[in-house]
């Protein structure tokens, strides 16, 4: 089926869910489902909806429908020595474009490259009028007045259905090299500080409890100076090492108790909550699997200076920081701009919406 026919088909799905008044749940791969609040509404599914529409290797740009799987795309990529520079999460093999930005995950290289919104150019959009609607386009500096296209990223679908989405990408580096160093926590924490702070080529940094592990990207001599003055041991299985940490594979996340996501500023006093402890982002981002009363975590991280999310749990009541109730109108009318009879995924990120 032609790309113009599925979008109509979206299309009047939405304007039939309009005069019915019925609620529908975006689904795409289904990799995502676990993110955020508990789905609801009838299916409206976009994963027919794929494939690369354009492809400039000497323009580092690509744009794909949002059902295309991210493999599909890295694949392509990589064929021509390019990457995603934000390293998205697949969580599954059926991982699609359109749920990576709609939920704006980003891999360990984020810190150090930028996130999954930074690197949105443009999108197509069908919103909840059933209007189909374009924003950006495929240069960099293409937007003018708000960067809609941006302000997908994260909205999970409540705003409106992802249809094509635009990228810059970059250029894989010549050289990547993985060092661990045995430390403690306080020392982990100082290090990953200072070194972010220097012409070092660090790409992605992890501290698990007891190991600290680095990674180094870049041209061959540039990763070498910096492994000399950074010291430390050579990782034999560095990236198998990232792509678990990344998917969520690595030891730490076997667990069965609630895991929570601290965005906290990187040199920040750890809070003193029970519970085992993973930093990724050069301390930005915090991993914690604990029982302790989810008041509790996000107060200690607001004293902190941050926030707290409820990234894996049975219970989904309650997944996202609470906003301020200046911040939630400005949300609240977003969504009845974009959504007026609140048909996109209600109450994914908030009750409210």
């Amino acid at each position: 089926m032609s790309d113009q026919n599925i979008s109509l088909q979206l299309q009047e799905r939405v304007n039939q869910a309009r005069e019915t008044g019925t609620a529908l749940c975006i689904r795409g791969g289904g990799s995502k489902a676990f993110y955020g609040r508990e789905p609801s509404g009838e299916p409206l599914l976009v994963g027919p909806h794929s494939g690369i529409v354009n492809y400039e290797p000497t323009e580092l740009v690509i744009t794909a429908r949002a059902g295309t799987s991210l493999t599909e795309i890295e694949q392509a990529l990589a064929a021509q020595g390019q990457m995603l520079p934000f390293e998205p999460p697949h969580f599954g093999e059926t991982a699609t474009l359109g749920g990576t930005v709609a939920c704006n995950l980003s891999g360990p290289r984020r810190p150090y490259a930028g996130a999954a919104r930074d690197f949105v150019l443009g999108s197509r959009v069908l919103n909840g009028r059933g209007e189909l609607l374009s924003f950006g386009g495929e240069v960099m500096k293409n937007v003018a007045g708000y960067d809609v296209s941006r302000l997908m990223c994260g909205a999970m679908g409540t705003l409106g259905v992802l249809l094509e989405v635009s990228l810059k990408v970059l250029p894989r580096p010549q050289t990547e090299l993985t060092l661990v160093y045995q430390t403690e926590l306080n020392e982990a924490l100082e290090a990953m500080h200072d070194w972010a702070q220097k012409p070092y080529p660090v790409s992605a940094s992890c501290f698990d409890g007891n190991l600290m592990t680095i990674r180094l990207s870049g041209e061959e001599r540039a990763v070498q100076a910096a492994r000399k003055l950074m010291g430390g041991d050579i990782h034999e299985d560095g990236e198998s090492f990232w792509h678990k940490l990344r998917e969520q594979e690595h030891g730490f996340f076997r667990s069965s108790k609630p895991l929570w996501r601290l965005s906290l500023a990187s040199d920040a006093p750890t809070p003193e909550l029970p519970g085992k402890w993973l930093y990724e982002w050069g301390g930005a981002q915090r991993w914690l699997i604990s029982e302790a009363p989810a008041a509790l975590i996000r107060e200690a991280a607001s004293s902190a200076g941050g926030h707290a999310s409820l990234y894996r749990n049975a219970q989904r009541n309650h997944v996202f920081q609470p906003l301020p109730a200046s911040l939630m109108r400005i949300h609240q009318r977003l969504k009845q701009a974009f959504d007026p009879d609140g048909l996109f995924n209600p109450g994914r990120i908030y009750e409210a919406f």
